[in-house]
């Protein structure tokens, strides 16, 4: 029956399963480019949305003009100049910087990564930041804070509770991203769905096996914002709901 079964399924599952370890590596890979570049994009995102948020007249510009440059551009493109563009100057080639980071498509997926996460976080949030409410901020001043004191302990642990459902869609997206690791060499999940299909002339198995791991991965994600989001959040769902409540006319009247 089993045999039957496996003779009219369209896709060649014994020959995936002979190759699981390979498709085991190129999650590791994906895994490891896309929640590394999250983690150090993430670092350089809070103190550029500080910034950003403070209207510094001299980083502000820098900064935006940084943000614009990496949401305008696509993610393609920025990983194509690092890999294959920086490399064209002698003076990157003759430095310390080429070998052996420059030269290592690991390496320039990372940088391309982080630097875009690292634009979209800072305006993500630079919003949170400036959506901050004004009650919570005169509060911080009345009790003597200082604008430092008002930003580690006030500020900037409220924006990261508010920024929380728009970031689970930045790690989706950067999830996605992690594809254009597999156009510089790199052997992530779609990379090796696609040395599976044309390792043995197959049409679709590789590339569908790829997606089945991605919804998987973004399952799992989305399964643990939702947890963050009902631990963290829970006071601005009671706050929605009993303004709600207050805006809902008494029928009775």
């Amino acid at each position: 029956m089993m045999e039957q079964f496996l003779d009219w399924f369209p896709l060649d599952i014994g020959l995936i399963a002979q190759n699981y370890d390979r498709f085991l590596y190129g999650v590791g890979m994906t895994l490891t480019l896309t929640f590394l570049s999250l983690a150090l994009g993430g670092l350089l995102a809070i103190p550029m949305a500080i910034a950003r948020a403070s209207r510094n007249r001299i980083l502000n510009p820098v900064i935006w003009a940084y943000t614009y440059v990496f949401r305008g551009t696509p993610l393609l493109v920025q990983t194509y100049l690092i890999y294959y563009g920086v490399g064209q100057f002698e003076v990157i080639r003759q430095s310390w910087l080429w070998d052996p980071i420059l030269s290592s498509a690991w390496w320039c997926a990372l940088i391309a990564f982080t630097l875009n996460t690292a634009a979209y976080t800072t305006e993500l949030l630079r919003g949170a930041i400036v959506d901050t409410p004004a009650g919570e901020v005169e509060a911080a001043i009345a009790t003597g804070h200082s604008y430092r004191g008002r930003m580690r302990r006030i500020i900037l642990p409220s924006a990261f509770r508010r920024a929380i459902p728009a970031y689970s869609n930045e790690v989706i997206f950067m999830l996605h991203g992690s594809v254009v690791a597999s156009t510089i060499t790199l052997q992530d999940i779609l990379g090796v769905g696609r040395w599976l299909n044309g390792r043995y002339y197959l049409a679709y198995e590789g590339f569908i096996t790829a997606a089945l791991l991605y919804f998987v991965i973004v399952l799992c994600i989305t399964t643990v914002f939702r947890w963050v989001e009902r631990r963290y959040l829970r006071h601005l769902t009671r706050q929605n709901a009993e303004i709600a409540a207050e805006m809902t006319p008494d029928p009775a009247r």
